[in-house]
């Protein structure tokens, strides 16, 4: 039976230009596995796969003759735009099922307290949000999806989980001390991907995380609580005001030492706890700074509604 697999695989590459040369197959658990001669291997039923989990978003914004954005399936690369979507011509909303009813769990990446927020951050912007943790503590995948990247990130990522998700979105966990899987591995919501660290651009035990969607980041706190450890809707509305505009795929985010005195140095920052009644302007004048500045330090606009609870950024 293995060697019927190893024939039909090869039959199915033949004629075919290609890096990789299958040597082997070996059937496991999961299904028959193809050995390459790079060492590298692959599960046969995902030789070929496409990279479409969500197949109504994908006709709506791949294959729609006005959008034609782009996304594709790649191990090396984080994003697999190439720069071509542009989130400014979305033209309507869309609603995205966060909580899918196949795909309903949600689990939060690490337990530890929002560090630093989506936002402007020392001049620069911060494309995610940082996680406390200590290295060694266990990060897990938020949504069941599969895993589109795993490997050492030299753009300041340190190393780094990319999983795409059936609901459409993206997330990235970097600064990773130790990958625990690999790509092409399906992932169940809650299910260990990394050990926490400190790698790449980083000097404090921290895990950076974002949320994407076709490349383009957006604030994760728009979707997840993190002080309550779950989804702040199973539904979420997708519009271009979700996103920063002019963004770029690759703009890199603020990984250098700024971004680590966040992590680290936290006993220099001041909160307030939104109470009953309260506007920016009046939390800025009570604490003696201005709404511009408040908007600043926790990635938000002067017109955001503020919920009653929330702690925000003051100093």
């Amino acid at each position: 039976m293995i060697r019927l697999y190893f024939l039909l695989f090869s039959i199915f590459l033949f004629g075919k230009s290609f890096a990789q040369t299958p040597i082997d197959t070996v059937e496991t658990i999961n299904g028959p596995l193809v050995i390459y001669n790079d060492r590298t291997w692959q599960y046969l039923d995902d030789i070929g796969f496409d990279g479409i989990l969500n197949t109504k978003l994908n006709a709506l914004l791949v294959e729609d003759t006005f959008y034609q954005f782009v996304q594709t399936w790649d191990h090396d690369v984080c994003y697999t735009s190439d720069r071509e979507n542009d989130l400014s011509r979305l033209r309507d909303t869309l609603w995205l099922c966060v909580l899918e009813d196949q795909h309903s769990e949600f689990y939060p990446p690490v337990s530890g307290i929002v560090t630093s927020r989506y936002g402007y951050r020392s001049g620069r912007y911060h494309n995610g949000i940082d996680l406390d943790l200590e290295t060694g503590d266990t990060v897990y995948s938020c949504w069941s999806g599969k895993i589109r990247y795993a490997k050492f990130n030299d753009g300041g990522f340190g190393n780094l989980v990319i999983v795409r998700h059936y609901n459409g979105l993206e997330t990235f966990y970097a600064h990773l001390s130790k990958l625990l899987v690999v790509p092409d591995q399906d992932v169940a919501a809650g299910e260990p991907i990394g050990l926490g660290g400190n790698t790449g651009r980083s000097y404090g035990s921290h895990l950076h995380f974002e949320v994407r969607f076709f490349d383009a980041p957006m604030n994760p706190e728009e979707i997840i609580d993190f002080e309550m450890r779950q989804c702040k809707d199973e539904n979420l509305m997708v519009h271009k005001g979700l996103f920063r505009p002019g963004a770029k795929p690759t703009d890199q985010e603020e990984h250098g030492e700024s971004a680590t005195y966040a992590a680290v140095n936290n006993t220099n920052r001041v909160y307030y706890k939104v109470r009953s009644g309260d506007t920016l302007t009046a939390i800025a004048a009570r604490n003696k700074t201005t709404v511009s500045k408040l908007c600043q330090l926790n990635g938000i606009r002067p017109t955001t509604t503020i919920q009653i609870g929330r702690s925000l950024r003051v100093r």
